[in-house]
């Protein structure tokens, strides 16, 4: 799906808008993401052995905003370039440790919703059913790019462990 003008220029004043606001809106949208699926708290160490979700834990913060920044930035790619744009090293990196926390379909259906209440809450009166369908689209497609690297390292393992296998007495 390509980007109406109209999303696109909705896309650009949302972002232009929480941009001024990254770090408290970064820790909303991943206190959205825990309240959502409180069991999601389990795939983050620094989350792990707490009752409630820290709003002063540097890690968290830390973690929130470069998550927040790299999904939002992601619908400014697309809106620029026509398409979705993450470096190699990073879209390997980031489904390698998908993979690795066991993370399916469902979970990233969850941060779709907690980032589009995140930019609903972030821009306010300015929401409207045009600029969920851009950051959808957007969030869509970094979706299927992490998952799609995930399937792909996944078969390198299974090939490795086959290969492993043929070799064991």
């Amino acid at each position: 799906m390509s980007f109406s003008e109209k999303q696109k220029e909705l896309v650009k004043q949302s972002w232009e808008i929480m941009k001024q606001d990254i770090p408290a809106l970064s820790l909303y949208f991943f206190t959205q993401v825990l309240e959502i699926a409180p069991g999601a708290k389990g795939l983050f160490s620094f989350l792990k052995d707490t009752d409630e979700i820290p709003q002063n834990n540097p890690k968290l913060k830390a973690h929130a905003v470069k998550v927040f920044k790299m999904t939002c930035e992601s619908a400014i790619q697309l809106r620029e370039k026509g398409e979705f744009v993450v470096s190699d090293t990073t879209l390997k990196y980031l489904g390698s440790v998908h993979l690795q926390k066991g993370i399916a379909a469902p979970h990233f259906e969850v941060v779709k919703v907690g980032l589009l209440r995140t930019i609903e809450k972030g821009v306010g009166e300015k929401w409207c059913e045009d600029m969920k369908a851009a950051w959808s689209e957007s969030y869509d497609q970094l979706a299927a790019a992490i998952q799609a690297e995930m399937t792909k390292e996944a078969a390198e393992m299974n090939k490795l462990a086959a290969e492993i296998n043929k070799e064991a007495p």
